[in-house]
């Protein structure tokens, strides 16, 4: 049995030592084998803080490469674990300057390969989020097809896209797999409108995905695993505010759990 979260931590270190507290209490919780993040703040390395807070020994981290947005902060994508790592890869997914990682590591003597990755932005669907999901696809198609893997991170793309169809086309998603459909949503948390700046910058957000000033909600992250691994539990965490503000999340994402078999 191999326990996995996925969660985007936010790179906005506004609230952060509010939040980092939420996150430790949170993750804890699960103690996780593995842990996905993503917009891990650089150069002051959320990620590495996590990990030691957690008491997870290793940390395969990488940096994003855009020049522009929110690269202009500093963000990457990083895979904490309690088992060291047999092997260690990127890929670079070609637009916006976004990557995937994955580390392979051994349980109980069997080889599993996690990936992780922070996918194309739009608000809506966007040929280069699929062409992101088929270099994907493309590179983990070269592992052996007995080894189990898993797939997680923030897709950026809600189940109906392209995106989402043609990653269930090689992959099953764990929750639908545990639950018969995706969460009702993972993003945004309230958050996302905490301060007037945020929630200007939210409802122009709405505006462009939805041209109406109903707040969006959707699920966009994931945790996508292959034909060698069962579904034990899966739910969505870090979905709860702090005792003292209704609108103080972990981050503006939910986070995914999943207990996995390998079979």
């Amino acid at each position: 049995m191999v326990k996995l979260v996925t969660i985007n931590i936010l790179y906005d270190m506004a609230d952060w030592e509010q939040r980092r507290t939420l996150l430790v209490d949170g993750l804890q919780a699960e103690q996780a084998d593995v842990i996905a993040l993503q917009e891990v703040k650089l150069p002051e390395n959320t990620a590495a803080w996590l990990a030691s807070e957690l008491g997870m020994p290793y940390v395969h981290l990488i940096p994003d490469s855009r020049s522009t947005g929110i690269n202009d902060m500093g963000v990457g994508n990083a895979i904490l674990s309690r088992h060291p790592f047999v092997e260690e890869a990127v890929l670079d997914l070609q637009t916006q300057g976004r990557v995937a990682q994955y580390v392979q590591v051994n349980l109980d003597n069997q080889p599993l390969v996690f990936c992780n990755g922070h996918y194309y932005w739009y608000p809506g669907d966007h040929p280069e989020r699929t062409k992101q999901v088929q270099l994907l696809i493309d590179w983990l198609g070269k592992f052996p097809s007995s080894i189990p893997i898993v797939a997680v991170g923030d897709f950026n793309g809600t189940p109906q896209t392209p995106a989402i169809t043609l990653m269930k086309q090689h992959f099953t998603s764990a929750y639908v797999e545990y639950h018969g459909q995706e969460p009702e949503y993972t993003c945004p948390t309230p958050l996302a409108r905490r301060s007037w700046k945020k929630a200007l910058r939210q409802l122009i957000r709405d505006l462009i995905s939805n041209r109406t000033l109903r707040p969006w909600r959707g699920t966009l992250d994931y945790i996508f695993i292959n034909q060698h691994l069962r579904v034990r539990s899966c739910k969505v965490i870090l979905n709860q505010p702090a005792r003292e503000s209704r609108t103080l999340y972990p981050s503006d994402h939910f986070g995914i759990a999943a207990d996995l078999e390998l079979v």
